[in-house]
């Protein structure tokens, strides 16, 4: 019998948090749940880093996913916003490290080249490829969502790669690979 896996993706954000997961069998996957965390209601920064690692667990203990996607930042213009949404990711990633799941990082082009074959493709160009490939009924109106499962199925698409990017099995995976990062 094949082993069943559970991919949770996540699209970090500080406003919206997309998540998305899937179900792997073998060479099958399937499709879970598509979400997101709206916080555009919350001013207080930290209530919604609070609120991002809350739901981070909340989806741990109630789906048990065996691997975590995660998009990592683009590098913008505006420091203060990479900022937040290194704070977003950080927080989604430490609830993922507390509970000893494995998280790989994967750049937004990856994750587009690796759904339409294209690294440029736009969100809706994205979503509508995953309705396809997935069965998805109706797309969300926000399409963060969508990219949140977007994360899980390039996971899925590069798993048994040997170059799948940055990988941290727990705290101290972590705290090697990126000296720079932790003190």
């Amino acid at each position: 019998m094949q082993k069943e896996r559970i991919i949770l993706g996540i699209d970090p954000g500080t406003t919206i948090m997309g998540f998305g997961l899937i179900k792997v069998v073998g060479k099958t996957m399937t499709f879970l749940q598509l979400n997101e965390l709206d916080l555009k209601k919350y001013d207080d920064h930290y209530l919604k880093l609070k609120l991002i690692f809350e739901r981070t667990i909340e989806l741990i203990d109630t789906h048990h996913p065996d691997e975590i996607a995660i998009e990592a930042p683009f590098y913008g213009k505006n420091v203060q916003s990479m900022l937040k949404l290194g704070r977003a990711q950080g927080v989604a990633m430490a609830a993922g490290l507390s509970r000893q799941i494995p998280i790989t990082e994967y750049l937004p082009k990856k994750i587009k080249m690796a759904i339409t074959g294209n690294g440029n493709a736009s969100k809706e160009q994205v979503a509508k490829m995953l309705q396809g490939l997935l069965g998805l009924k109706t797309l969300p109106k926000n399409l963060d969502a969508t990219d949140g499962l977007a994360a899980a199925v390039c996971h899925f698409y590069n798993s048994g790669r040997i170059e799948v990017g940055k990988s941290y099995s727990g705290w101290a995976s972590f705290v090697k690979n990126n000296p720079d990062k932790v003190g």
